[in-house]
């Protein structure tokens, strides 16, 4: 049975920078959180950053990691991304299933780094490493085709 790297917060874990709970609610989900085979991590929070937190947003080009008072917390990010690589490793997990839109976690859309609520196309750390070491990430926006590969795969 292939295990899934899980976002926490689709868990319900109040891990989001904003405290609040983002569990996800889906056929699939629930079947594989009864199967067992979730393992849940929040790179940002792996990373170092605390709950709440400022949001963060990733500055195109510079591909630096920022919060709304101009932070930098590229560092911790990219430590979280290091963790949930190295956890998929230990687990021999080859696919993932992360928050779209985070700047750790977004798998086609990160928002766009001007905290203006708009969204550009782009990868979030994690994923973009994960991506990089053959691991197949989907969001919650396409949960359907890791489905798929799942059945495929087994």
């Amino acid at each position: 049975m292939e295990k899934i790297l899980v976002s926490a917060c689709f868990l319900g874990q109040r891990v989001r920078y904003d405290a609040q709970v983002n569990y996800l609610l889906d056929n699939h989900f629930n079947r594989w959180q009864t199967e067992g085979r979730f393992v849940s991590i929040c790179p940002e929070v792996s990373g170092g950053l605390s709950t709440p937190r400022d949001p963060a947003e990733i500055i195109p080009l510079s591909h630096t990691i920022i919060t709304v008072k101009k932070h930098d917390v590229t560092a911790e990010f990219t430590r979280g991304a290091q963790h949930a690589l190295n956890l998929c490793l230990k687990e021999n997990i080859h696919y993932a299933l992360l928050k779209e839109y985070s700047p750790s976690c977004g798998s086609e859309f990160v928002y766009d780094g001007t905290f203006s609520n708009k969204t550009a196309a782009g990868q979030g750390v994690t994923t973009k490493l994960l991506s990089e070491h053959g691991i197949k990430v989907f969001s919650e926006q396409n949960i359907e085709e890791l489905a798929l590969c799942l059945m495929h795969s087994e």
